[in-house]
């Protein structure tokens, strides 16, 4: 199944642009994914399995970060 994942990411420090850009240029090595940016979230699109183990991973490295906030929205189709 394909789907869709609108990742909003926060991490709240006074330093919040370079784990943000970390984390997408992380999720753009990945060949089994695509993903487009906007001003205010990232998307990420593939297969399921594939996705949430990519988004899982790299969300807990963020997460190394005190006080992160991840928002998701998970489509089950793609909203490209």
């Amino acid at each position: 199944m394909i789907i869709s994942i609108d990742i909003s990411y926060y991490p709240l420090t006074d330093e919040f642009i370079p784990p943000v850009l970390d984390f997408i240029n992380r999720l753009q090595q990945y060949s089994e994914i695509a993903i487009e940016r906007n001003g205010l979230s990232t998307q990420v699109f593939g297969e399921y399995d594939d996705v949430m183990r990519i988004i899982t991973a790299e969300m807990k490295l963020s997460c190394e970060i005190p006080h992160s906030v991840f928002v998701l929205k998970i489509v089950n189709s793609d909203r490209r």
